[in-house]
């Protein structure tokens, strides 16, 4: 089976941004996207967060209908850009196609936003059935990773969750993530800290931070921890 006849009754979504930052892997898929029916121009393709950042940043002349965004780049983690594309552009279909299988990494860009995640290590034919999955609003993983994931699923269900992870019983109203970030805060860490620990981007950490603030009445990361303690919102 050829690759361009898999899409062939699906319509083909565009402009498509590529963030890969490996020449090779880069000129597979746009390949593979010529092949399922694409035009040059409909592909942008960069290779880093800075450059997929540029182009996004003047949303008037750069949409974007797919994103197809790898995790390992030269200037950051790719579930950045995945969270903030996610909060630029609701309902933007992602898939992720890296070589990185950790169950850190897959949930991260899954929590980010990412629909799919699918292996670079995968042959041409997987990708493209992965792509004309999402193209038909589906949610592709890979198959190594699924059944890592639900390997992994009896200790998961087992394991208490870390403290910065429960909400408390005075929860002010905190969701889970703002929780988990105010427990940070309070560990004494930076913006850029927690950015890198919880795999966000540092304009999602201040987001975060500003909803927590709001919630507990305060102004300041002093008056965040004080406020926290004396709520027992922390241990």
């Amino acid at each position: 089976m050829e690759t361009h006849k898999l899409s062939a009754d699906l319509a083909l979504p565009a402009p498509v941004l590529v963030v890969e930052d490996n020449p090779l892997v880069r000129n597979r898929l746009e390949r593979l996207l010529l092949q399922m029916g694409y035009v040059p121009d409909a592909l942008v393709m960069v290779g880093s967060l800075s450059e997929a950042r540029r182009y996004v940043a003047d949303e008037a002349d750069h949409a974007v209908s797919l994103a197809l965004i790898d995790l390992g780049l030269p200037d950051g983690n790719g579930a950045e850009l995945i969270a903030e594309l996610n909060a630029k552009i609701p309902n933007l279909p992602m898939l992720v196609i890296s070589a990185w299988s950790t169950q850190e990494a897959i949930l991260a860009a899954l929590r980010a936003g990412a629909i799919g995640y699918v292996l670079k290590e995968r042959d041409d034919l997987e990708i493209a059935v992965a792509l004309r999955s999402v193209l038909r609003g589906g949610a592709p993983i890979d198959p190594f990773i699924a059944r890592r994931i639900i390997d992994e699923l009896p200790a998961l269900a087992e394991t208490p969750a870390p403290a910065g992870d429960r909400l408390p019983s005075d929860d002010a109203g905190l969701s889970q993530r703002e929780s988990t970030i105010l427990h940070l805060v309070v560990e004494g860490m930076n913006n850029r800290e927690i950015a890198e620990r919880l795999f966000l981007s540092r304009y999602t950490v201040e987001s975060h931070i500003k909803n927590v603030y709001r919630k507990l009445s305060v102004s300041s990361r002093t008056q965040a921890a004080h406020e926290a303690r004396r709520r027992k919102l922390v241990g």
